[in-house]
């Protein structure tokens, strides 16, 4: 019985596999830089990865990358952050009241499908050029799936646990503030993993229009000017933006839900 425990601990038991994750990063570098040194491909159409090493050491040096990095991280902090803070007081307004879940429901299902790029135009004619329509696009594809996860956090709530507090002299907001959010912050996590990842593309499509600065503006210029090196440079950190913003939320994560990391 003792052994049948054991192995079913085991097996439910997640391996991280960290040092595998290195090991499949260096061998994509590896095999990148292979196939740059075979000669086989043009340096125009794929430059090594020490070629775009050394590119951004001197964009840096040059503070050029600085610059662009961070316009790009001024515009995507402030959307996610309006996006995914207004996401989170949607979500549970539509999931805790009935009437605006009556009022919430058919909007959202019948916005969102809507591509938030496609509304850019849009926002600049309301907005302006500047910045408050780039950070506007951004913060409406972060508030979507945050707005849902949320609703769905919500609904997931145990009604037993709202019932005890309720029947314990809880008030409305405290039922919410101590027993629903606990309960939705797998769902709030979830949705802000979504949302970074939604904001990094719209980041760099916003950016492409009318602007001076940003990675998104330095991926198209150097494309019109066929300096691939300098685009590889841009790419490389949008996805080290990536990784960074996924490493953060885990951390983030584990800080707010304990009880989830180490279950």
């Amino acid at each position: 019985m003792r052994i049948a425990v054991v192995n079913r601990a085991a097996f439910l038991t997640r391996p991280e596999y960290r040092g595998l994750r290195v090991v499949a990063v260096l061998g994509l570098v590896i095999a990148w830089e292979a196939l740059a040194r075979t000669g086989r491909v043009p340096v125009l159409f794929l430059p090594s990865p020490l070629g775009v090493l050394a590119e951004g050491w001197e964009m840096l040096r040059s503070g050029e990358l600085l610059g662009h990095l961070t316009a790009s991280l001024q515009r995507l902090v402030l959307g996610f952050a309006l996006g995914g803070a207004a996401g989170v007081v949607v979500g549970v307004a539509v999931g805790f009241f009935a009437a605006a879940e009556a009022v919430g429901t058919p909007l959202l299902a019948a916005t969102f499908p809507i591509p938030k790029i496609a509304l850019l135009p849009l926002l600049i004619l309301w907005l302006g050029l500047g910045e408050p329509s780039k950070v506007a696009v951004i913060a409406l594809g972060v508030f979507f799936p945050m707005a849902i996860n949320t609703f769905t956090g919500v609904r997931q709530a145990d009604p037993l646990l709202m019932r005890a507090a309720v029947a314990f002299g809880a008030r409305r907001w405290s039922v919410i503030r101590k027993v629903i959010l606990p309960s939705a912050l797998p769902m709030i996590f979830a949705g802000l993993r979504l949302g970074a990842g939604t904001a990094l593309l719209l980041l760099v499509a916003a950016e492409m229009i009318a602007v001076e600065s940003g990675i998104g503006f330095l991926v198209l210029h150097a494309g019109n000017l066929m300096q691939t090196t300098k685009l590889m440079v841009g790419i490389v950190v949008l996805s080290l933006l990536g990784v960074l913003s996924h490493w953060g939320l885990g951390w983030l994560e584990r800080l707010a839900i304990p009880w989830r990391a180490s279950s």
